[in-house]
């Protein structure tokens, strides 16, 4: 689930509602953690009561009936800037009854994107989900562990605290300890994902894999990404993986493309020709 798997109406829908959100991200005077903290937990109830979700996304009902239906059950324990966000979803159209889930919990992560975006941690916000990630990924122990819905969440949200606390920014820990207490029928990697895109779509970023022999240098990561920046028409974040096997050059992931300059590659390009 991302904001891109969103389609048709619903795609529509969660656009008009993340520039309501990035009103009152602008406006300053809304606290996002508690915002983010309040639409995690709807998106909880939601996918919780499937009739619920039903009866919020029925086209049967008008806008106004199914405001009125958020505002009961919701009312008294959202706060006005989380109910009325939640409410304009609720007005608005979506393709599946689950869109509605899916976009209020998009919305909670790009709260606390926001709100690291705000504190000057947004870089380190995209560099620190996709480094945990990464090491959750490369660690099967690890990874089952935080996987074990026969676990309590608690036990799970405490080993990964354990792992992260005082190492990454609060707004890396916020999101992190969503994607093990609440994975949503998702793999912890995959939420992680989803989040770092929300990250990067803070300031409509795209988000390059890059794969190197070697560490590049400060300079070599400026060059990459403004001449990335100038092939796709918008400003690149790189993330960078190292893998010595590739021997020399590059690999660049972006979305479904990739740019293979290794030497790895190269060698085996050549090898095929050869072997004819």
């Amino acid at each position: 689930m991302s904001a891109a798997h969103l389609q048709g109406v619903s795609r529509g829908s969660l656009a008009a509602a993340r520039e309501n959100l990035d009103t009152l991200v602008r406006g300053g005077d809304v606290d996002l953690s508690a915002l983010a903290d309040q639409l995690f937990a709807v998106t909880v109830v939601l996918d919780r009561e499937i009739g619920l979700r039903r009866a919020l996304t029925d086209p049967a009902r008008n806008g106004d009936a199914r405001a009125e239906l958020a505002r009961a059950v919701f009312g008294e324990w959202l706060t006005g800037a989380a109910l009325d966000l939640f409410v304009w979803l609720v007005r608005s159209s979506w393709s599946g009854s689950r869109d509605l889930a899916d976009a209020t919990e998009i919305l909670a992560a790009e709260a606390v994107v926001g709100a690291a975006d705000k504190a000057g941690r947004l870089d380190a916000l995209e560099d620190e989900l996709f480094r945990v990630g990464r090491i959750v990924a490369a660690n099967p122990q690890l990874r089952a562990a935080l996987s074990d819905q026969s676990a309590p969440a608690e036990a799970r949200v405490a080993l990964i605290e354990g792992l992260l606390d005082g190492k990454v920014s609060q707004e890396t820990l916020r999101l992190v300890r969503q994607a093990v207490a609440e994975p949503r029928g998702r793999h912890f990697v995959d939420t992680i994902e989803i989040y770092g895109a929300a990250a990067a779509d803070r300031r409509s970023r795209m988000v390059a894999l890059v794969t190197a022999a070697v560490p590049l240098t400060e300079e070599q990561r400026e060059r990459l990404a403004a001449a990335l920046g100038r092939m796709y028409g918008h400003d690149v974040h790189l993330n960078i993986e190292i893998d010595p096997e590739l021997i020399g050059g590059l690999r660049v992931a972006i979305g479904d493309e990739v740019i293979d300059g290794s030497v790895a590659t190269k060698l085996d390009d050549a090898r095929r020709r050869l072997a004819g």
